[in-house]
């Protein structure tokens, strides 16, 4: 018998740290077209006719979340977008969701409180270089994009990720 008796880090350690790329390198390729640098320049009016002005979120880290109300990653991962729309700055974007009674009826049957931005046309999502949905820009408090994700993300990535955009 010749049985393995490395440490079972030794052994899994390869395979966890190829996994790990791949996971990055997947992520790259889908964000590679997404704005990087500053954040594009963004003004419009919420669901609810409040103005919004991307520079109201200056000074603290925020996000701009890009969703749809027709995919169906974006509804498993709504709740968590909004629960850290409760304590930090969070901007969706409706993409191509249809009409804004649409949209808001989309929320209010899903009891969702974050604050909307409708893209009916997908020009909001055309200058950030959004490709598909889900997708997250965290920005820092100056105002630059850190961290663009795409696909599925939890509420504690989202909240490290603003820690991060936040304290490096």
């Amino acid at each position: 018998m010749n049985q393995d008796f490395r440490p079972f880090w030794r052994r899994w350690l390869p395979e966890a740290i190829l996994i790990v790329a791949i996971l990055f390198a997947v992520n790259w390729w889908q964000t590679r077209n997404a704005a990087r640098g500053p954040v594009p320049s963004l003004e419009s009016v919420t669901l609810n006719g409040e103005a919004f002005n991307i520079e109201q979120f200056r000074g603290r880290p925020a996000i701009i979340h890009f969703w749809a109300s027709w995919c169906p990653i974006c509804r498993t991962e709504q709740d968590a977008i909004d629960a850290v729309a409760e304590d930090h700055p969070v901007m969706t974007v409706a993409l191509q969701s249809g009409d804004e009674p649409t949209v808001q009826g989309y929320l209010d049957d899903n009891k969702l409180k974050f604050q909307v931005l409708n893209d009916r046309k997908g020009e909001i999502a055309n200058r950030f270089g959004v490709t598909g949905v889900p997708t997250s820009f965290v920005i820092d408090s100056h105002g630059e994009i850190r961290f663009v994700e795409r696909g599925y993300t939890t509420n504690w990535g989202l909240r490290l990720r603003l820690w991060l955009a936040e304290n490096t």
